[in-house]
């Protein structure tokens, strides 16, 4: 995990690094653009070094390092004229928050279903759900999201939009901005969730349906053994490696998809800032929010590997 964050955080820079142009560029338009001031390249310039963006790449990538490993400090966000870590600070929570919950309505959903329908494989009901995952993957999220925008408000009276209501958006946490966040975080969290358990029911019913033919399986239903016990034992505990070894890349699916769905429900977390960060080439504040992703993603993918261990004993066997 060392090794590969390493290795990642000199990737996050490399990226932070590519977009031609700096924010001294855009810091310079900002400022001067509509005053009928000529900008020259000297003063782009100056800016450049009043910011410390004329300095060596490396020089620049052990400073960010060092402030992170060191201190906690992701830097400065030059276009809030804060620090980083005030920027993300609340909205790392709510994030992480919106991640989780989606990746646990990912598989509460997609596991009990890919069962189903493999053990019920080539009736109506599996190919029912069959055609039901398909449109998962071919549905875009944000036109899921305008779909779901329209139906909870007409039909439920439902505010959407955001995480919170009006009244606890900028109000101290409490059990009843707690609640509030619930009652938002239904709808974003089944629209990042969408493609995700349409792409595990696949999988479910496909690993399911190959564990149900195996010489394992048909010997304990020889022995008497109840059927549900049976399923849960041997198939379903099986069925579930692929799920357990992708939630690594079920985050980084999810994530990837939550700019554009933040956009369209108007959610005030890190895919939007990091949607913003881009467009204003603060790559500081870009820079910090991808590390902090990968970070998430390598401790799940270790997580998975434990519970790969845990559900399949061969694999511990095999070590």
């Amino acid at each position: 995990m060392a090794v590969t964050l390493v290795l990642v955080s000199v990737m996050v820079f490399a990226i932070m690094e590519l977009p031609p142009g700096d924010y001294a560029d855009r810091y310079a338009f900002r400022k001067y653009s509509g005053t009928g001031v000529t900008i020259t390249e000297a003063d782009v310039a100056a800016i450049r070094h009043t910011l410390g963006l004329d300095r060596p790449a490396p020089l620049r990538y052990l400073d960010w390092v060092g402030g992170i490993v060191l201190r906690g400090d992701f830097g400065k966000a030059y276009a809030f004229e804060t620090s980083v870590n005030a920027i993300i600070g609340q909205k790392v929570w709510l994030t992480l928050g919106l991640l989780f919950v989606t990746l646990a309505l990912t598989y509460a959903v997609s596991i009990p279903i890919g069962i189903y329908a493999a053990v019920r494989r080539g009736t109506a009901t599996d190919y029912g759900l069959t055609v039901l995952s398909y449109l998962g993957l071919a549905l875009p999220n944000f036109l899921l999201a305008l779909v779901l925008l329209y139906f909870a408000n007409r039909w439920f009276g439902a505010s959407v939009g955001g995480l919170f209501g009006q009244a606890y958006e900028k109000a101290p946490w409490s059990a009843a901005k707690l609640w509030d966040l619930v009652k938002h975080l239904w709808l974003p969290a089944l629209v990042l969730a969408w493609s995700a358990m349409a792409y595990q029911i696949q999988t479910v019913r496909a690993t399911m349906s190959d564990e149900l033919g195996k010489l394992s399986v048909i010997a304990a239903r020889a022995r008497g053994l109840p059927e549900m016990r049976l399923l849960l034992k041997y198939p379903a505990r099986l069925a579930l490696n692929p799920v357990v070894s992708t939630i690594g890349f079920d985050v980084n699916r999810i994530f990837s998809e939550l700019p554009i769905v933040a956009a369209v429900l108007g959610l005030t977390e890190l895919g939007d800032l990091l949607l913003k960060s881009f467009l204003d080439l603060d790559m500081n504040v870009a820079g910090a929010i991808l590390l902090l992703l990968t970070v998430v993603i390598v401790a799940l993918n270790f997580v998975s590997d434990l519970l790969l261990a845990w559900l399949d004993p061969r694999i511990r066997l095999g070590g």
